[in-house]
């Protein structure tokens, strides 16, 4: 199994921690994807950013749409977490 360095929960700090600490507030902890990222707080927060843009903001698909095509997707790219 494939190991990836990550920044743990306790020894998060800056970016890291706030980006640990909203996804524990919103989603009741941090998701496996924004640890793997960790190591470089910068792009984890654009790729949140990006992601937040394209999934949670208003655009041409409604809301259960983009969510049925992120499924699709994962399930073609045999990603299923």
């Amino acid at each position: 199994m494939p190991y990836i360095r990550i920044v743990e929960e306790h020894e998060a700090e800056g970016r890291v921690k706030a980006a640990y600490d909203a996804g524990r507030q919103r989603a009741g902890g941090v998701a496996n994807i924004i640890k793997m990222m960790s190591l470089d707080a910068r792009s984890m927060q654009a790729s949140m950013q990006f992601y937040v843009s394209l999934m949670k903001s208003p655009n041409a698909l409604a809301p259960d749409k983009r969510e049925m095509l992120a499924t699709v997707v994962s399930g073609v790219n045999g990603c299923y977490y």
